[in-house]
């Protein structure tokens, strides 16, 4: 996530690679994102953070403590963008005293420029730091700003998200598949077909069950389909896997 990030800020050119200092631990990864990227990189977090105005974490929740603390006081004044999952902006503001903190939820799409990203503020955010923020999420897909109690559901539906899609592009391919279909020619037909359909709901803005009655002839092939996904309450088994992944963000947070 952290190489999808400096790519799209490089490519939207919200700022130059000259401009970028990443820190990590691990040599060979630095070493990776310096010949990706052609950024500063250092191994202390301190130094890196000690020249920056804005601070981008980007680590597994688990090292969010050691890498905060490793910051130190070079963190206070600083405007802080986390894209750590289930950290709160009141126990990050904790770790990082004098920061000011922006939470935000991307997904592995940023990868190709196409992130749905929410974020929320903390009460000491500036106009200035919003647009920051706008800016940094913007570059690698579409960015929302939302109160900090919607990042739990925003984490089960568009964080998760994308395996969700990638499992139902599976299902589609077998389908194909058990159907006659050569397996890369029905993998294929599955992704452009998801491609397609998620453009053109995008390009029309019509509400999905418009478009999708466009598609539903009476009696034909797509009823017949569609009749047995209901059955099988897949619309359900979507529902309440954003409702579980929602949960589980919740207990993440600690909520």
């Amino acid at each position: 996530m952290a190489l999808a990030m400096i790519q799209g800020m490089l490519r939207a050119k919200v700022c130059k690679a000259t401009d970028i200092t990443a820190s990590c631990p691990e040599p060979e990864l630095l070493e990776s994102l310096r010949a990706a990227t052609s950024v500063h990189v250092l191994t202390s977090n301190a130094e890196a953070v000690s020249g920056a105005s804005v601070v981008i974490l980007c680590v597994k929740p688990n090292d969010v403590g050691k890498a905060l603390g490793q910051a130190g006081n070079e963190l206070d004044g600083k405007l802080l963008l986390s894209i750590v999952a289930g950290q709160k902006i009141a126990t990050l503001k904790a770790l990082a005293s004098g920061a000011r903190v922006i939470r935000a939820m991307p997904n592995t799409a940023a990868m190709v420029g196409r992130s749905a990203t929410a974020y929320a503020c903390d009460d000491t955010v500036s106009s200035e730091d919003r647009l920051v923020a706008e800016a940094v999420f913007s570059s690698v897909g579409r960015a929302y700003p939302v109160g900090e109690n919607m990042l739990n559901a925003v984490t089960g539906l568009s964080g998760s998200g994308p395996a969700y899609v990638y499992l139902m592009i599976e299902a589609l391919s077998d389908g194909g598949v058990a159907c006659g279909l050569p397996r890369m020619l029905a993998l294929d037909l599955a992704v452009q077909t998801v491609v397609g359909a998620a453009e053109m709901l995008a390009a029309t803005s019509e509400h999905p069950a418009v478009l999708r009655e466009m598609v539903t002839s009476p009696a034909g092939t797509t009823m017949a389909g569609l009749r047995e996904l209901e059955n099988r309450g897949v619309r359900s088994a979507f529902i309440e896997a954003v409702r579980a992944a929602a949960h589980r963000a919740g207990e993440l947070s600690g909520e």
